[in-house]
């Protein structure tokens, strides 16, 4: 009679096993679209190590495997690169072909301090109309960081805006810009959609300022792209080249005007734009853009010093040598066109969650063959579904041959009955001993205690760049250095 039953259960393993072959395998999951933390501490320092990497939202690498590196790349044949260059990332690219000559980490996902102001500029100029007055709030006069100027009752234009955002890297200028276009959440989604549409999917905004917020974040890479745009659209590369500007006076306070910060304007000919930034958590940042013999590149800097060699000089070096490059050079990678990249994960890749930072792992180590990557990330492969079904098929087959065994070895005891080969105590049950816990008690709680539970949740992780538990909150950070923060005099 037992060998029907134990024939259908192998029968049903087996079946389970060819249903596991059957199912191709699942592609690898991406990784989940990094998000910011308002409500964590407020990052003050760098990160410990290398920030997070970000990728593409199927987790490939945008712009092509060879930009796939924590590390040093560039074009073949090139001439050696100039000293001095510290920034923990950097890249130079040829606008024109999009070619990427030469990069450090260009995927890291660093704070990117002012020069995110380059997307609220992308974002907001065709959004808002550039005649539009807006007054000035309590709130703009209270912003931390670097300001412009602007005063409660003042009217400003949305185009003097938006050149006291660019030239004077005015926090208060991206606070009145935020709320003539709606408020700041509506500003920052707007933000990020961009950045999403561009293909630059390591920024994510969490101030249209660039102050410094847990999981803010963007790349050599993304300021790159946001730099390439702004220089295509006439209105925006007006803005950038913008060198003296007037600020009004209001309730008799006498009006003054202001310079750009970009000293590459006046002192690196061919410049066509460019942004610095500066946090103590980012430290120096800057991108820009220039023109030479009908050439165009684009180099971007991030948490880079002053000392021993200036960010600005560090970046006319990098254009320097990227100008010194053959027109013709086939790139390490290529900066992607807008809407290239889709923003939408592929099917069976990670959907997008609503976590806090960013964490980070260690760092990774560079990646020395694409081709690994390429097939550890997105391959399909029946190594897997078949280990399963061979794990399943041999565990329902062991278990039916040793309860065979013991049904054959263990006597049936005093008090209980045997019916139609099955034993039973007090119930008829199919072949298995069945065990009931003391009454008034839980399955697993000790004896007079309470019932056992799932365990404690681990606690979550800590974001890099925040304060130890215990140490007091930073409620203000330095503002940008003198030299890129100080308001003119009157007159």
């Amino acid at each position: 009679m037992r060998r029907p039953r134990l024939l259908h259960r192998l029968t049903a393993a087996a079946l389970a096993a060819g249903a596991l072959l059957a199912v191709p395998a699942a592609p690898a999951l991406a990784v989940p679209p990094p998000t910011v933390d308002p409500s964590a501490p407020t990052p003050t320092v760098p990160y410990p190590g290398l920030p997070p990497q970000g990728t593409a939202p199927d987790g490939s690498t945008v712009g092509g495997a060879g930009l796939d590196t924590r590390g040093l790349v560039t074009v073949a044949g090139a001439p050696p690169l100039p000293a001095g260059i510290d920034a923990h990332g950097w890249l130079v690219a040829d606008a024109g072909t999009g070619e990427v000559l030469a990069a450090q980490d260009p995927h890291g996902r660093y704070y990117p301090a002012s020069t995110l102001k380059t997307l609220t500029l992308l974002t907001l100029a065709p959004a808002l109309d550039h005649g539009l007055v807006v007054e000035g709030t309590t709130e703009d006069e209270a912003v931390e960081g670097s300001r412009v100027g602007l005063v409660r009752g003042g009217q400003y234009p949305v185009d003097l805006l938006f050149r006291a955002l660019v030239m004077q890297s005015g926090n208060d200028a991206a606070n009145a810009l935020a709320r003539a276009a709606g408020g700041t959440t509506s500003t920052l989604a707007a933000m990020n959609a961009t950045a999403a549409r561009l293909g630059a999917f390591d920024t994510v905004a969490g101030s249209p300022s660039g102050l410094d917020v847990a999981g803010q974040s963007s790349s050599p890479y993304d300021l790159a792209l946001i730099m390439r745009q702004l220089v295509a659209d006439p209105y925006s590369l007006d803005v950038l080249q913008t060198r003296t500007a007037d600020i009004p006076g209001v309730a008799g306070l006498a009006g003054y005007q202001i310079q750009t910060q970009d000293t590459l304007l006046t002192s690196y000919p061919g410049t066509l734009g460019g942004k610095t930034g500066f946090t103590d958590a980012a430290r120096h940042t800057f991108v820009a853009e220039v023109e030479r013999g009908g050439r165009r590149l684009v180099v971007s800097l991030m948490q880079a010093e002053r000392r021993p060699v200036h960010e600005l000089d560090q970046a006319t070096l990098l254009l320097d040598w990227g100008f010194s490059t053959a027109p013709d050079a086939h790139g390490v990678g290529r900066l992607v066109d807008p809407g290239e990249v889709s923003p939408v994960p592929r099917s069976g890749a990670a959907s997008p969650t609503a976590t806090g930072s960013p964490t980070s792992s260690a760092p990774a180590a560079p990646i020395t063959s694409p081709v690994v990557a390429d097939t550890a990330t997105r391959g399909h492969s029946a190594v897997l579904p078949a280990a399963l079904a061979a794990g399943a098929l041999a565990i329902v087959a062991g278990t039916v041959l040793a309860r065979r065994r013991a049904l054959r070895s263990v006597p049936v005891p005093a008090g209980v009955q045997a019916v139609g080969g099955e034993t039973v105590r007090g119930e008829a049950v199919r072949g298995e001993a069945v065990r009931r816990p003391p009454t008034g008690r839980r399955p697993g709680s000790a004896p007079g205690g309470p019932a056992a539970g799932p365990p404690p949740r681990p606690a979550a992780p800590r974001h890099p760049a925040a304060p130890a538990p215990g140490a007091p909150a930073a409620h203000e950070r330095r503002p940008e250095p003198p030299a890129e923060q100080e308001r003119p005099p009157p007159g």
